[in-house]
């Protein structure tokens, strides 16, 4: 428990080393049957910031507690990429796109917590 709750911290940084703004965990470890135990979801501005978000959370997770995710999918037009670390799920989205899917509010019942951006 106490590694997923590093690895989402080191996710974070890796986000907003690349200026990923947004950000939500959605802490689902108190709800039954999910399939993982926290939700990571931010944006990117443009199909190439998300890509680069994808990339840094990617390295600093490697490179931090030597974590790579099992898939990573959506890189090819990089309007939404998820990458999936077991029990934690990362989200990058193009703002609009994350809007449409709404991810939030599926989990209305999880704590979410509102990362604040680095400006």
């Amino acid at each position: 428990m106490e590694q997923n709750k590093t690895l989402v911290k080191i996710i974070t940084e890796g986000i907003q080393e690349k200026k990923g703004r947004n950000i939500v965990v959605a802490d689902l470890t108190q709800i039954d049957g999910t399939i993982c135990q926290y939700f990571i979801i931010c944006e990117g501005n443009s199909p190439s910031q998300v890509g680069a978000i994808a990339e840094s959370v990617g390295d600093f997770a490697r490179e931090k507690l030597h974590e790579k995710p099992a898939h990573v999918v959506g890189l090819e037009n990089a309007q939404w990429v998820a990458m999936d670390y077991s029990d934690v799920l990362v989200h990058i989205f193009l703002p609009d796109v994350r809007e449409y899917y709404d991810l939030e509010h599926l989990w209305d019942d999880a704590k979410l917590t509102r990362i604040p951006d680095l400006d």
